[in-house]
C-alpha cells in the first residue's frame, strides 16, 4: 500500500488521535457551549489538515508556513481546552490526555518548522 508523505509523518498520527478525542470531548460538553465545541473542532480539525498541505509542499518556506499554522491552531486548541476546564465543562482525565496530546505536536511542529527542508 502507498502512503501521502503527511501519513507517514509522527505529529499527523498525533494530530489525526487529537481530532478523535476531541469528538469524544465536544459529546459531553452541556447545552449552551456549542461556540466552545464549534471552535474546538475547526481548530482541531485545522491541524492534521495543514500538516498534510505543509507535507505536499516542496518550498522550505510553504512547508514551514503550514507547520506554524498547524502550530497556532494546537496552540488555539489548548486555549479552548484551558476554558473548558476553568468552566469545569471537562473530564480532568480528558483535559489531561488532550494537554499530553498537543504538548507532543506543537513540540514536533516547532522542530519541523526550524529543520524542514
Amino acid at each position: 500500500m502507498k502512503y501521502f508523505d503527511h501519513e507517514k509523518l509522527d505529529v499527523y498520527k498525533a494530530a489525526i488521535e487529537f481530532v478523535v478525542l476531541i469528538n469524544t470531548i465536544v459529546e459531553h460538553l452541556p447545552r449552551g457551549r456549542a461556540y466552545l465545541a464549534d471552535q474546538l473542532q475547526r481548530a482541531g480539525a485545522s491541524v492534521p489538515l495543514n500538516i498534510a498541505e505543509g507535507a505536499g509542499e516542496y518550498s522550505r518556506n510553504e512547508k514551514i508556513r503550514f507547520y506554524r499554522m498547524a502550530k497556532r491552531s494546537a496552540t488555539e486548541c489548548a486555549g479552548i481546552l484551558d476554558i473548558c476546564h476553568r468552566l469545569q465543562i471537562i473530564e480532568e482525565r480528558n483535559y489531561s490526555k488532550a494537554r499530553e496530546l498537543l504538548m507532543r505536536i506543537v513540540a514536533m511542529l516547532t522542530k519541523m518548522a526550524k529543520t524542514s527542508d
